[in-house]
């Protein structure tokens, strides 16, 4: 019983229940005025054709006087489905006509009368059970009274069938609407078990559980896509969590140190332009220390979505272009040629900031692992319209990343370099791999030069999604 009564606290099958009530209560409604109107009509026709009987015996009364008023009503009772014929005296004792017995106080009415009566008819094995009639009433000169009228069977029989075409219909619908909920019941009960099922485990701690999606498309399936999404992201951020506190114990562990080395090494010191230097490089450290936080911090954001708000078409050509212009001094300096090729009225949904972030890290890395490459040449920043969508690309010719490692870069705190001589935080390609999921495009490293092992260089695509320029 438990399981159903979690089936009638669905909302689709409490609407159901409705939807039937809502269609019982019209259908019904609608019959109960059908089937009025239909009695209404057939009783007109009744009235009608009783009129017209009344006016031909009143005409037969007053051209052959009560001989052929006789003949005329005895001929007319003896045919099939004859009308009611009764001739009453004064006080309403039947005298003739084809009817055993009426209601008391019927002959009471002149007219019409005011509610259908019971009567009796004879019939050949006696008299038969009660019948209801209604019938019009006038008085002859001699003070008898004529009643003729008409069974009222066929416009009860019809009300009746309607009746029960009706029953039967909503017997069958009521039936095949608690068949329908049992079936469909029982497959919704299955899923809200394996949902709860699975939803207990990932409470457990287990994140990497997903509800099941049995691809109908239905509110159960919209549901599920919507909260497996939802744990995706979080067990990204939870392994990402995970992974910033691994890499802040073990790579800011040795700048810590270094910083706490030349601070009391400071102290020590009683030259005033040595002591100065000292503080100067004490300063520099807590710089990169600061950047290194507020790196963290801007992918923090970047992957909780907290910027998403702050998206607007943004015309990504003048970006690069203004990116280009701002490093091409930086690459010159490092011995390298900065060249672009931009497609121009490119743009995109987005936020301004972050895109170009992500362009000067690219940038940054490019140059920096290129200048000490020997040929390396260019750094190449292309921005080109794909049937996919949009790339941005930053080539280099340096070292490059090999393949079984590229998944490893995109990592916090992750460099290629183990010496750490080279300045950096390792965390240039997770912000822009953070703000490629954030644009809902994707991050792509390749080979610049695949057939040059020594400076194969790197190629970092990001790739918007297709948009109208």
């Amino acid at each position: 019983m438990s399981r159903f009564r979690v089936l009638f606290k669905s909302t689709a099958v409490r609407l159901s229940a409705l939807y039937i009530l809502l269609f019982a209560i019209c259908a019904a409604t609608l019959v109960f005025y059908v089937t009025a109107m239909s009695e209404r009509l057939l009783t007109g026709q009744i009235r009608d054709a009783v009129r017209q009987e009344v006016e031909q015996v009143q005409r037969a009364y007053d051209t052959g006087g009560m001989n052929l008023l006789l003949r005329t009503m005895e001929r007319r009772a003896r045919q099939p489905g004859a009308n009611l014929y009764i001739i009453a005296g004064p006080s309403g004792d039947i005298l003739a006509g084809n009817v055993a017995s009426v209601q008391p106080g019927v002959f009471e009415e002149i007219g019409w009368t005011s509610a259908p009566f019971i009567y009796q008819r004879y019939t050949d094995s006696g008299i038969e059970r009660r019948h209801r009639a209604i019938a019009n009433i006038f008085v002859l000169d001699n003070g008898l009274r004529i009643l003729i009228g008409r069974d009222l069977g066929d416009p009860e029989r019809f009300r009746l069938l309607v009746r029960q075409a009706l029953m039967v219909a909503l017997a069958i619908m009521g039936l095949g609407a608690i068949i329908i909920w049992f079936a469909i019941g029982r497959n919704a009960l299955k899923r809200i078990d394996r949902m709860s099922d699975a939803s207990k485990k990932i409470m457990a701690g287990d994140l990497s559980q997903r509800l099941p999606v049995g691809g109908s498309g239905d509110e159960f399936d919209r549901l599920s896509v919507s909260l497996n999404t939802m744990l995706e992201r979080i067990e990204k951020l939870n392994e990402g969590l995970r992974q910033v506190s691994d890499n802040i114990a073990h790579d800011l562990k040795t700048p810590l140190t270094r910083l706490r080395n030349k601070a009391a090494d400071a102290l020590d010191l009683t030259d005033g332009d040595t002591r100065r230097t000292a503080l100067e490089g004490i300063i520099s450290e807590s710089d990169q220390l600061i950047r290194t936080f507020n790196a963290l911090l801007m992918i923090s954001r970047v992957e909780a979505g907290s910027v998403a708000a702050e998206m607007s078409p943004v015309e990504l050509s003048a970006i690069v272009s203004d990116s280009a212009e701002l490093y091409e001094p930086a690459a010159e300096e490092a011995g390298l040629d900065l060249s672009s090729s931009i497609e121009p009225d490119v743009e995109v949904q987005g936020n301004r900031e972050l895109i170009g972030q992500a362009i000067f890290n690219l940038l940054d890395n490019a140059i920096k692992y290129s200048s000490d490459t020997e040929g390396a040449g260019e750094v190449s920043l292309k921005l080109a319209r794909h049937p996919d969508g949009i790339c941005l690309s930053v080539a280099d010719h340096g070292p490059g990343v090999p393949a079984e490692r590229r998944d490893d870069v995109v990592k916090r705190f992750v460099r290629l370099d183990e010496s750490r001589s080279k300045p950096g935080t390792g965390l240039g390609l997770s912000l822009v791999e953070a703000v490629m999921e954030l644009h809902n495009g994707r991050l792509e490293l390749s080979d610049t030069d695949p057939d040059k092992p020594e400076r194969r260089g790197l190629t970092v695509s990001m790739i918007f999604p297709a948009k109208a320029a």
